[in-house]
């Protein structure tokens, strides 16, 4: 419903009832709208689910699949290998380290 600026100062709490209820509220200014009254609606009466990208994403069956060793260091995780040797260097690291020489 479209209603002049006047009307809806004067009548702003039914505008808003209105929007609230889910009707399009428009505001004009002569013939022109210049606004829109719309319920703000909080993220929780969005209507999310949960799942609701199921089928969606997919992935390689071994993506959880534990990382060997020298993957676990390559990645910058090698601090996480108590007691192994931790001799394979990262290749930017090790081009690093040449640069730096």
């Amino acid at each position: 419903m479209a209603y002049t600026v006047h009307q809806a100062k004067t009548h702003l709490s039914r505008l808003l009832k209105e929007a609230e209820a889910g009707q399009e509220v428009i505001v004009m200014r002569g013939h022109k709208p210049v606004a829109k009254i719309v319920a703000f609606l909080s993220p929780a009466e969005k209507g999310r689910i949960a799942g609701g990208f199921e089928g969606q994403v997919h992935a390689e069956d071994n993506a959880f699949d534990a990382l060997a060793d020298e993957e676990l260091v390559e990645f910058g995780f090698g601090f996480m290998l108590e007691g192994k040797d931790l001799s394979i260097q990262h290749t930017s690291e090790a081009v690093l380290a040449a640069d730096l020489k």
